[in-house]
């Protein structure tokens, strides 16, 4: 679709508020040079987000004998985000201020086969009413709520198109969840959510080209190419775990199989074990976390069953990997979620080795392949940002000088006689 002039500025206003809650306090020099925007175009969109109450001025920098820059910085206090993370056997709900800092937390957990559409939304409706109330915040005060729903989704429509690992299809999840959450409502999978807040904090910042692997129950890859999120034409890119890895091998959940989830995903991995080692302790046959998290602790023991069964799981995901790196020409391909953390370094350096075996050469020599730096959940946090460029989409500015809940005052625009500092 051809973008129009406000999809162009709501982008632009987008990337000024990343780099400033990122770089916070900064010039707006700094971000116009950051942005590749004009100084002038920065500065009008600083001045929307300042009389939005998003930012505030915070003082001066010193210069060289020249007028003192003005710096800015993200109102951190100005208004909330909700990110939520619904995975296959959990869902957890983390709520930002606006500098992205954590301040509420919730956890749900999903029984095996507890996923019918109605009991999954109310687990959601729970956790962002737990975490509203921890942080006391009001609800006008908070911009949206992000939900990742594993699998695909029609963002701009708000259903769950298709969710392999519960035979969802075509649920109406934001439609549903609006019956019970008065907060506007943002819709994406995991893979974006990755992605975006490896782009903001993680591996990927400063990386124009990018893949996240999420290693979870399910598999597969966000993209950033260009420095720009790449979703595909119907928002279906980055299904990776469902591409042929083993011809007519393991029957996948979408259909098919052979698909690079039923070897490297976390059911795929505890089919690993019982393979190797059918009595093992390790294997807790009903609890798939009890089993990667078994197997994490078991590396660090040097079992050799454990050790043995990372390595036959890098196997297969470095030749997944390679295939990426062969296609694609990443700078960076970051393992991400959860599977990824439990099993870490161990998990990073046999995939290394095996990666090595199979991709070609000289796009091997410039990709990076690291574990997830972020220290919080990425999924949660990249879905709070879906929340934040969705109400900056939203925003109207007819009414400048007006804040969400009438909070702040309009800004003085008058230029200070003498320098100060930062406070």
């Amino acid at each position: 679709m051809k973008r129009t002039s406000r999809d162009i500025r709501t982008a632009n206003r987008y990337g000024v508020l990343r780099h400033i809650v990122a770089q916070s306090p900064v010039s707006r020099q700094e971000v116009a040079a950051a942005t590749e925007l004009s100084l002038a175009t920065v500065a009008n969109l600083v001045g929307e987000l300042l009389d939005l109450g998003m930012l505030v001025e915070v003082g001066y920098e010193d210069s060289d004998g020249g007028r003192p820059r003005g710096l800015v910085a993200v109102n951190s206090s100005g208004a909330a985000l909700i990110g939520v993370d619904v995975a296959e056997t959990y869902i957890h709900v983390e709520l930002f201020d606006l500098a992205l800092t954590v301040l509420a937390r919730a956890d749900e957990e999903l029984r095996p086969r507890e996923n019918d559409p109605g009991k999954v939304v109310a687990h959601i409706a729970d956790a962002v009413s737990s975490v509203v109330e921890q942080a006391g915040v009001a609800a006008d005060r908070v911009l949206g709520v992000g939900v990742s729903m594993p699998g695909q989704v029609d963002r701009e429509g708000g259903v769950s198109v298709f969710a392999a690992n519960w035979d969802w299809h075509d649920v109406p999840l934001l439609r549903l969840l609006a019956a019970h959450i008065p907060y506007p409502l943002h819709l994406d999978n995991p893979l974006r959510a990755c992605t975006v807040a490896e782009q903001w904090f993680g591996a990927a910042r400063g990386r124009n080209d990018a893949v996240v692997v999420n290693l979870g129950t399910g598999v597969g890859a966000g993209l950033a190419l260009g420095g720009t999120l790449h979703r595909g034409v119907s928002n279906s890119a980055g299904e990776w775990g469902h591409t042929t890895l083993v011809l007519d091998g393991r029957q996948c959940h979408c259909g098919n199989q052979g698909c690079v989830e039923t070897y490297v995903g976390a059911p795929g991995i505890m089919r690993n074990l019982r393979e190797l080692s059918p009595d093992s302790p390790l294997l807790h046959p009903d609890d798939q976390t009890a089993t990667i998290e078994a197997l994490g602790r078991g590396l660090a023991e040097g079992d050799p069953v454990a050790v043995k069964v990372v390595h036959t799981t890098a196997r297969y995901l470095g030749a997944a990997l390679a295939d990426l790196i062969n296609l694609l020409n990443p700078e960076v391909i970051v393992l991400s979620s959860w599977v990824a953390a439990a099993l870490g370094e161990p998990l990073l350096a046999e995939v290394r080795a095996a990666v090595a075996v199979r991709a070609l050469r000289r796009p091997l020599a410039n990709t990076e392949i690291v574990l997830c730096p972020i220290p919080s959940n990425p999924v949660s946090l990249g879905a709070a940002t879906f929340a934040l460029e969705g109400s900056l989409a939203s925003v109207g500015l007819k009414n400048r000088h007006t804040t969400p809940g009438n909070r702040t005052p309009p800004r003085d625009r008058t230029p200070p006689r003498n320098r100060t500092t930062p406070s």
